[in-house]
C-alpha cells in the first residue's frame, strides 16, 4: 500500500514539474516574437550598407507593404516611417 502512494506522489511531482516546465517555455517563445528594431532590420536586409531600406532589399510582409510603408515615396523605409507604419493584424488567439 504505501509503495502505491509512493508512486502516485512521484507521478504526480513528475507530472506538475513537467507542466510548469512546459508553459515556461511557451512564455519564452512569446517574449521572443517581438518586431525587430530599425538596426536589426538594416544589419540584416540593406545589402549595398547604405543605410537605408530600399524595396529591393526587403523582403516578407515588409516588401509586401512596402508602397503603404514609404509615406514620403523617395523609394526608401526610413526608421520614422517604420515607427509609423500600420502595425500587422495578430492572427488571433490560438485554442
Amino acid at each position: 500500500m504505501k509503495s502505491n502512494t509512493f508512486k502516485t506522489i512521484v507521478f504526480v511531482f513528475t507530472l506538475t514539474v513537467c507542466m510548469s516546465n512546459s508553459s515556461f517555455a511557451q512564455s519564452q517563445d512569446r517574449q521572443q516574437r517581438t518586431p525587430p528594431t530599425f538596426s536589426e532590420m538594416l544589419e540584416e536586409m540593406d545589402t549595398n550598407e547604405d543605410g537605408k531600406l530600399s524595396e529591393d532589399e526587403v523582403k516578407g510582409p515588409l516588401k509586401d507593404e512596402f508602397s503603404t510603408i514609404d509615406t514620403d515615396e523617395d523609394g526608401f523605409i526610413s526608421e520614422k516611417e517604420l515607427e509609423e507604419a500600420p502595425k500587422p493584424k495578430g492572427r488571433g488567439k490560438r485554442k
